[in-house]
């Protein structure tokens, strides 16, 4: 292990590439690589690589890096690549394919707003545009985190009981352009974490195979409960995945979501990404002023662990969840899924707060102001946008 100030885009581009090597004695890695700011380190890294058995492909757009993966995929090859905000949405008719065909690509994306207007800085609406794909969704707070869930993506994803990608994301320039101390695995340790890909489904020059045929309704219904049962059992996956990557590296990462201080908390924050930190400071602050305040964030979005979340949350009958997202008629994406999650427990006041916005700052004195707007509802409101003197 190597311990280094590395960026978030270095700490992910480190993670990939020791990933496609751990493949070298099965059938490589390959995959293909567009830039766009603030992933753009991530691919250069990439292409910079020298792989023992392995190719990337610096492609004319997003669309056609997907397609280079998931040719690559097919041919049995560890497959991966980084996207961020339009480009991913230009990708986005083959990260569906991707999806559909069980194809176990893991892809780095650094959060970034959607255009137009143009804005380079963080928010989650371009990863959460993709909810619907069949992809595992995983959202990271920190550069250690950002390197040690690049690897548990490829454990999960590849394991046969899911088979399915996984999207990494990280805040855009918060974590992709920031430095932190970060622990690097040795290569030797990502070989013995990773096993070599061995993929059924690959296409081999003796035994043709059809992709993508049609299929009658019975048949297409039949493959989306099969993708459902993969979703419902990468849970199960991932908590396997952490403790093997605990044996083998000497520290348990994070799991797919973590609460703090929730136990005897009459009020909870939820949220995702790097907005966690500064939750977590603003917690320990109003626990020490004697405030039963806790904290859950929720890092596994895709699949969605409803069940588990309501028993996070426990007792406590004010909730508010932060989304630095907008779905325009809807309200917060995190907040409509914890919305349903909480049906049950009408006795919940569940107020979601939209804040940090084109990488609009979440910061200590927001965070006050959001615990102070929840403790004085009597009831909760549609989703609002905040603070609200910015509206």
């Amino acid at each position: 292990m190597t311990r280094a100030v590395v960026t978030g885009n270095q700490a992910a581009g480190h993670a990939l590439v020791a990933a496609g090597e751990a493949n070298r004695a099965a059938r490589g890695c390959g995959g293909g690589c567009y830039p766009i700011t603030p992933q753009t380190e991530i691919i250069e890294t990439v292409m910079a690589a020298r792989f023992s058995k392995g190719s990337f492909v610096a492609v004319e757009s997003e669309h056609s890096a997907m397609a280079v993966c998931i040719g690559a995929s097919l041919a049995g090859a560890r497959s991966f690549t980084a996207s961020s905000s339009n480009g991913l949405l230009y990708m986005a008719e083959n990260v569906f394919a991707a999806g559909l065909a069980r194809l176990p690509i893991v892809m780095v994306v650094s959060n970034r707003t959607i255009g137009p207007p143009w804005n380079i800085w963080a928010d989650h609406g371009d990863s959460l545009a993709l909810r619907d794909a069949p992809w595992l969704q995983l959202y990271c707070d920190s550069h250690q985190d950002l390197v040690d869930t690049t690897l548990l993506a490829f454990r999960v994803a590849e394991d046969t009981r899911v088979l399915l990608p996984a999207m990494v994301t990280q805040d855009g320039f918060l974590l992709s352009h920031t430095s932190m101390v970060c622990d690097l695995p040795s290569q030797d340790l990502v070989d013995s974490y990773l096993p070599p890909l061995d993929l059924a489904l690959r296409a081999r020059a003796n035994h043709p195979r059809t992709y993508g045929q049609m299929m009658s309704p019975r048949e297409t219904q039949r493959h989306r409960e099969e993708i459902q049962a993969a979703m419902e059992r990468a849970p199960e996956v991932l908590d396997e995945a952490g403790a093997e990557f605990a044996r083998v590296f000497g520290r348990r990462p994070r799991g797919a979501f973590e609460a703090e201080r929730t136990a005897d908390a009459d009020t909870v924050l939820i949220a995702s990404g790097t907005s966690v930190s500064t939750l977590r400071s603003v917690v320990e602050a109003r626990r020490s002023a004697g405030e039963k305040v806790g904290l859950v964030q929720l890092k596994l979005f895709r699949p969605f662990l409803r069940d588990e979340l309501v028993r996070a949350i426990g007792g406590a009958k004010r909730v508010a969840v932060l989304d630095r997202d907008h779905s325009p008629g809807s309200g917060g994406i995190m907040w409509n899924e914890i919305a349903t999650s909480l049906r049950e427990r009408p006795d919940v006041l569940l107020q979601g707060y939209i804040v940090g916005l084109g990488g609009g700052e979440v910061d200590p004195p927001l965070i006050e102001l959001v615990l102070d707007d929840l403790a004085g509802r009597e009831r909760a409101d549609a989703p609002v946008f905040f603070p609200q003197e910015l509206t």
